[in-house]
This record gives structure tokens, sequence and C-alpha cells, in this order.
């Protein structure tokens, strides 16, 4: 039986780009594996898939019953809704340990690097499989945009030897050019419907028992945000009760200027704004030298909620 090789819900392109490489080195290993989505595919990742001549991975939201291996987080907020009736056979991530557990033993490789696909890297590498160029050039791109091209606290030495090395690989003479194409269609909002923009980027993650949704759009100009933030603002607010959720943040991301507008809708914002040491105004507040959700957002929120 194929094992499904699946990111997160509203996949970005680590989830993506990871689904497709681990899939190819399982196949090549002799583990048949299919690549599989939770969520339509974002501008960036498709820019990238079309630079490299790729399809997406088919889109399938059900997995009970199979074999499935996650790519990119162990959360059940992000992972299939029936992920407790599958079996998962294998996770790589470079997130904190969420709440996913398994009955039986499993593969798991988990580092502290910037990106998923840092680690499919060295598992490449541990296999001695061969990296074709159009999976180097996706792997490549995928740190690139996790790490905010080295920009991002999350980078390690690790995921800039991986780079270089895929890029020599891809046949790619300059990945920093590279990279900021990625960031120019980021920071094309202008046209995007709201919702769009907001569920973008967007994570749920379980707080102490409170749902807190935190979307992150990275732009090279917040001026781009200009004519649409109050709807930016609205949106979250609605978004918030729709899901019934504590709270949702949206991180409005200038990665040239290195940090992030974090836009706010909570039932306590004393929780946040205690939580990074700050004081909000009118919802919202400049979180300087700020770039990483999941290093320098989600843990002091995380000990926020456990001390409220």
């Amino acid at each position: 039986m194929a094992m499904y090789v699946v990111g997160h819900k509203i996949p970005d392109s680590d989830s993506i780009c990871g689904a497709l490489a681990i899939a190819y080195l399982k196949n090549q290993i002799g583990e048949e594996a299919i690549p599989t989505r939770l969520g339509d595919v974002s501008p960036e990742t498709q820019f990238i898939l079309d630079k490299f001549g790729f399809t997406a991975p088919e889109l399938k939201m059900s997995y009970a019953g199979e074999e499935v291996y996650i790519v990119d987080h162990t959360e059940k907020t992000q992972a299939p809704d029936d992920i407790d009736e599958a079996t998962v056979v294998g996770v790589v991530d470079h997130h904190k340990l969420g709440d996913l557990t398994t009955s039986t033993p499993l593969e798991c490789w988990i580092r502290p690097v910037g990106c998923s696909n840092t680690i499919v890297k060295m598992m490449y590498d541990f296999y001695n499989v061969d990296i074709p160029p159009a999976y180097a050039g996706i792997m490549m791109c995928a740190i690139l945009s996790d790490t905010v091209i080295f920009k991002s606290p999350t980078c390690t030495t690790a995921d800039i030897k991986c780079v270089e090395a895929l890029a020599e690989i891809a046949g790619i003479e300059d990945y920093k050019a590279l990279g900021m194409e990625m960031f120019k269609v980021k920071s094309a909002v202008q046209g995007t419907p709201t919702r769009d923009l907001v569920m973008r980027d967007f994570k749920d993650f379980d707080m102490h028992g409170n749902l807190v949704g935190i979307g992150q759009l990275e732009v090279i100009d917040l001026s781009v945000f200009d004519e649409i933030k109050a709807d930016l603002a609205a949106d979250i607010i609605k978004l918030k009760e729709e899901g019934k959720r504590h709270s949702v943040m949206l991180l409005l991301t200038d990665i040239m200027k290195e940090g992030s507008l974090m836009l706010i809708a909570s039932d306590n914002e004393t929780i946040i704004a205690d939580a990074y040491g700050v004081t909000v105004e009118n919802n919202e507040v400049w979180l300087d030298g700020v770039l990483s959700r999941k290093k320098q957002v989600v843990p002091p929120l995380q000990d926020g909620f456990a001390n409220a």
C-alpha cells in the first residue's frame, strides 16, 4: 500500500515542495509514496512549481485507513481532520513537537533548522540518492522562503549549506536573486480577496486549551497594505468569531525592514501584550526584528497562555 506524503493545512512552499521531494526519495528507495496537499497552492509556491516544471500534488483531504507521512508540522490542528483514523508512518519537521501521537513506531526526522527541506536534503544524503536538478530547485526555493533568504533568526548554517549545494545541482547561479523574485510574487497583494490574503499562510494552534490562529504575509514593503489594512483587521475579527478562536493575529512582515506589524483580534489582548512586552494600540503593534512565527511569535505566546 502506498503512503501519502502531506504537509499542513493551508500549505506553504515548504509543505508542498517537501511532499514532492520526500515522495520522490521514498520511491527511489523502494517505498511507494504519493505526494498530496491539504489546500490550495499559494502564488509563491505556484511560481516555484512553474519555475522547475512541476504540477501541484493531488488535493486529498481524507486519509482514514491510509498510511501517512507528515511534513512540516506535528500539530493535530494542522493535520488532516481524520488523522486519528490514519497510520502515521513518518514525520519530517523543524517546529516544536505538537500533539500528534501514534500507536506504532514511526520514522522521525526532526531538526532545529530553518526549513523542513533542509532536513529532506539530509535524508537524500543519508540514503545516498541523487537529487534531480528540478527537485533540487524546489527544495532550494522552499529553504529560501522559510528562512526569508537567510534573514530569519531560524536560519542555520545547515540551511545555508543546503541552499548552496542545491543551487549547484539545480544550475542556479544567483539563488538570492531568485529568492527576491519569489518575495516579489508574495508582495503582489492588490486585487486579491481579503480572506484569501488572511488565509494565505495561516496556522491554528492549541495553546493550553485555547484555539489561536496566526497568519503571516511577508512582503518587501509594508506600503502595499496601506489601502487594505483596515479590511484585513476587520476580517480577522470575523475569522475569530467564525472559528470560535480565542485570538487571531495577522503578521504583516517587512523583510527589508526586518520587523512585523501584528494585527490583533482577541478575547484578552493583555495576554498578547504581556507575551511580547509591548503596548497594543488600536489592536495592532509593531514588533521590531520579528520575522519568524515559529521561533519569535508562537513560543512567548504559548508561555503567555500558560501563565494567564
